[in-house]
């Protein structure tokens, strides 16, 4: 009778812990904007339910420069780029251009969401997660298109698992993993296969839109209704899972977006100021970065103020029509933010202006489509939040809030040790 006493306890204790385990499903739109949940006019059923069945902000302010792999870094470490290290999409390369991404998660220089919730025992999934090669999770099919399809499946954990699903359920098609009609059905069975604790995922395709047409484009109305739909298949799988009464679902962003009129290329004007030789590459005093609505200006010598102030002098002395396209964002904004701290200083586009690196020609010409990486202080770069989940309190608007809060509804919703976050705290928005 003992014996049979202690089984029964057992049995129950096991059944209680697999009813008490918390899921999260933490997924962005690239992209994504307040006004997609906000406004009427686009058509966008899941989120707008998610709005009004649980929390929803009506603008999460990015990072500097406002741009995907800074912006997701932030996410799963609750720190800005200057501590996680992740300060743009590529490297700053002045005396040659290779295209070196931030791809893979030893550059993340910050504890993330991934290795506090590996080190209590909980399953990980990731699908496109920017900067997540490598990392310590156990299902990864990891951001890495650029390297190519091969790369990536080389890449991916566990192994065989891109041809896995691909046979399973794009049998007859080319798979093109960037693409949400691919990685959102992906993600979805994922979920119900391997029912992970965490699973962070990326859906790109609205962003891809928005650049090419701006922000108000009909292929950005067909994107964002697509990837409403990706939401849809997500839900559904977590319900099918049977994780539907444990876990919190979140769908944010990682920047806004400004259309574009114009493109500046700053560099031409050093070239004309004698501090960058267009045919030396490694001759050079000042360069600027660009990084779509943001350039940031880097010193040869990092000491070089006599360089620093000459430039700041020669922006200063530009023409209206070309001064007018710009604010400059000092040292001790950039250092306030946590932007690139190798950087001196940077510009900030204004009136549909994006930046390029050209160092010959004019320095401006005709622009279209959209962009960002602007400094987040401005509402159309402003990205979007809602998430619904057990005890979340419904229909509770936020008027504004930071991508490394974000962080803290994870960290504090699995109750992992995370104390380098730096967000504020999730629990108002609990009962």
């Amino acid at each position: 009778m003992k014996k049979l006493s202690v089984i029964l306890f057992v049995k129950i204790f096991f059944i209680s812990a697999i009813f008490a385990q918390k899921h999260v499903v933490l997924v962005t739109i690239d992209g994504f904007r307040p006004d997609f949940y906000l406004e009427e006019k686009w058509d966008t059923p899941n989120l707008k339910q998610l709005k009004s069945q649980g929390i929803y902000a009506r603008g999460v302010n990015s990072v500097f420069p406002s741009i995907t792999y800074p912006s997701h870094t932030t996410i799963v470490t609750g720190v800005q780029p200057s501590e996680h290290g992740i300060t743009s999409n590529a490297l700053f390369e002045p005396d040659s251009v290779t295209g070196k991404i931030y791809w893979n998660f030893n550059q993340i220089t910050a504890p993330t969401i991934w290795e506090a919730a590996k080190k209590k025992g909980l399953k990980v999934a990731s699908m496109l997660w920017p900067v997540s090669a490598e990392a310590p999770i156990d299902i990864n099919i990891s951001d890495i298109g650029s390297m190519g399809e091969n790369i990536r499946s080389s890449y991916a954990e566990p192994k065989g698992i891109t041809d896995s699903i691909r046979l399973l359920l794009f049998p007859n098609q080319e798979v093109k993993w960037g693409e949400d009609e691919f990685n959102a059905p992906a993600s979805a069975h994922i979920i119900r296969q391997y029912k992970p604790h965490l699973m962070t995922i990326h859906l790109i395709s609205v962003d891809h839109a928005e650049h090419t047409t701006g922000r108000d484009g009909k292929a950005v109305y067909e994107a964002i209704h697509h990837a409403d739909q990706g939401i849809g298949l997500i839900r559904e799988a977590i319900k099918d899972a049977g994780m539907e009464d444990s876990t919190l679902l979140i769908v944010t962003g990682d920047h806004g977006f400004y259309d574009v009129t114009q493109q500046v290329n700053p560099n031409i004007w050093l070239v004309r100021e004698g501090l960058l030789d267009p045919d030396k590459k490694t001759d050079w005093k000042a360069q600027f970065f660009a990084v779509g609505g943001s350039a940031f200006l880097f010193l040869k010598d990092k000491q070089d103020t006599v360089t620093r102030n000459r430039v700041l002098e020669m922006l200063n002395n530009l023409p209206e029509n070309e001064k007018k396209c710009f604010r400059i964002i000092h040292e001790n904004q950039m250092k306030e933010i946590g932007a690139n701290p190798s950087a001196s200083f940077a510009l900030s586009g204004l009136q549909g202006t994006s930046f390029g690196n050209s160092v010959v020609g004019e320095p401006m010409k005709e622009g279209k489509g959209g962009t960002h990486g602007h400094f987040p202080d401005t509402q159309p770069i402003q990205t979007g939040f809602v998430a619904t989940g057990p005890k979340l309190n419904q229909g509770v608007s936020i008027e504004e809030m930071d991508l490394k809060d974000v962080t803290m509804f994870v960290k504090e919703y699995l109750q992992l040790n995370m104390p380098t976050a730096k967000g504020r705290s999730s629990q108002p928005y609990f009962e």
